[in-house]
């Protein structure tokens, strides 16, 4: 049985870019294919939601961009983390960790508290 897409939890999304981009250079196309390659197609990212996050990222100084060609010879814009990116990735990527744990704490409640 196949299982229903999950959307992207508000966010999120850019702190799953800027993962995405700590295995190299990549551009828009070939993030959304690694997101959904990683997450077994189980994570729904819409195009119109990627593209500006990239922008503001880019602006925030997070990302830099410049252009290139794709695997299939089309011209396209390839982004890569900043130091700065890095930073951010490490600092959300603990926020998050510990928000799941926190969240899981409730879900596995198993008794009413005192």
């Amino acid at each position: 049985m196949a299982r229903e897409e999950v959307d992207v939890l508000q966010g999120t999304l850019d702190m799953l870019v800027l993962k995405a981009l700590t295995w190299g250079r990549m551009h828009g196309y070939s993030i959304l294919a690694w997101l959904r390659q990683t997450t077994d197609g189980e994570l729904r990212i819409e195009d119109a939601a990627l593209y500006p996050a990239l922008h503001r990222m880019e602006a925030r100084g997070l990302i830099e961009a410049d252009w290139g060609l794709s695997e299939n010879n089309r011209k396209a814009k390839f982004y890569r983390l900043t130091a700065r990116g890095r930073r951010e990735l490490r600092a959300e990527s603990e926020s998050w960790t510990r928000y799941v744990s926190v969240i899981g704490k409730v879900m596995s409640a198993n008794e009413q508290p005192a």
